[in-house]
């Protein structure tokens, strides 16, 4: 009686694999079911009360990845990569956002919208009656959430990620529209494949001692 070997690694395996790339692979495309695996783990990552302030751009067109790149400190990860995904948050949440939320949930979930009064109250009275700049942060909060979750899924994957802040926000939003949107650029994920001449590929992973990260109480 043989047993059964399991090949998988595990989700350590797979988070001490991955490092932000810092030279990618620009001959290798991420293939479309692998690209929308990953547009999938976004989708299903958690938010504050589930409203998900933000959106997902895919910028794959190599014009818009150079005027990208000019303003994203000449950082070559932004155009070598198979594309970028930016993450932009929502600067301020309206109520049109919240019901049109809480209408989703009835209709998926098959429930009166009065049935979802006591969480409508919940996010009215306290979401909403944030200052705009607080909203906004609030939403920036939300966006590395799903940050985090694109990188877990990538690494599961074997698809290399560089999440990057050095950009101009502002020059981002002008580029890709996003300002009459009432969007603004969070933060950004070039994904695809690690060239073999990327030397960081090979250090050990640096990290805080689980004695000097973890409390127990």
């Amino acid at each position: 009686m043989s047993l059964e070997v399991n090949t998988k690694s595990t989700y350590n395996e797979d988070l001490n694999w991955r490092y932000a790339t810092k030279k990618f692979n620009s001959e290798k495309e991420i293939s479309e079911t692998d690209l929308n695996t990953l547009l999938e783990s976004i989708q299903l990552t958690a938010s504050s009360y589930g409203l998900q302030p933000y959106e997902v751009i895919v910028v794959k067109d190599q014009k818009t990845r150079e005027q990208l790149k000019a303003v994203a400190w000449n950082q070559n990860q932004v155009t070598d990569a198979s594309c970028v995904l930016v993450f932009a948050n929502l600067k301020s949440v309206s109520e049109a956002y919240v019901n049109t939320y809480l209408d989703n949930i009835a209709e998926t979930r098959n429930m009166s919208r009065d049935d979802l009064k006591g969480m409508e109250d919940m996010i009215k009275n306290t979401t909403l009656q944030l200052p705009a700049d607080k909203q906004n942060t609030w939403a920036a909060k939300q966006a590395y959430i799903a940050l985090g979750n694109l990188l877990s899924a990538a690494a599961n994957l074997k698809i290399d990620t560089c999440p990057m802040e050095g950009f101009d926000a502002e020059k981002f939003d002008e580029i890709l529209g996003l300002a009459d949107k009432n969007l603004t650029t969070a933060v950004i994920a070039p994904i695809g494949y690690r060239s073999e001449e990327d030397q960081y590929q090979h250090l050990s992973k640096v990290r805080k001692s689980k004695s000097d990260l973890i409390e127990v109480i």
